[in-house]
């Protein structure tokens, strides 16, 4: 028996498609996008813990405290802080690590260079960080050692 219907454009798009339905991006959500939109204080919070990573520069060992601090704060509260938190954490503590062997490699007079570039990385990846937590986005750091998940 054939099915009569009464919408034409939706018989053509269905008997036409030359996309898989599994493939059909329309009805998709963004990967890099949380389940729901987070409100401005959450977006702020998070922005903070991207940020914080800043006091590295002022004393030792504080661009891992200060996100740590922020992060523990209202990651039960917003889905989205704890989300940037740990992100924000672990580069930071990658950071360190990162820092402590340019540190050691002084001997071998390459340890400036690298020390240098390690603290231009965390400046660079950490303002695009931030400016992706204040936009709402996701951000997943490179050069990242994740250790808290």
């Amino acid at each position: 028996m054939a099915e009569i219907n009464d919408n034409p454009q939706a018989s053509e798009n269905s008997e036409h498609s030359t996309t898989p339905p599994e493939q059909n991006t329309t009805n998709r959500k963004p990967e890099n996008v949380t389940k729901e939109p987070p409100n401005k204080e959450a977006r702020l919070w998070a922005t903070l813990c991207h940020l914080a990573g800043l006091a590295g520069f002022a004393f030792p060992v504080g661009n891992v405290i200060l996100p740590l601090i922020f992060w523990q704060l209202k990651k039960d509260q917003y889905p989205f802080v704890d989300e940037h938190g740990k992100e924000a954490v672990n580069f930071q503590i990658s950071i360190t690590l990162y820092a402590l062997a340019s540190f050691c490699l002084f001997i071998i007079c390459i340890g400036p260079f690298l020390l240098s570039a390690v603290g231009i990385l965390d400046l660079i990846f950490l303002t695009i960080a931030a400016i992706k937590a204040n936009d709402g986005q996701r951000y997943l750091y490179p050069l990242t050692i994740r250790l808290i998940k």
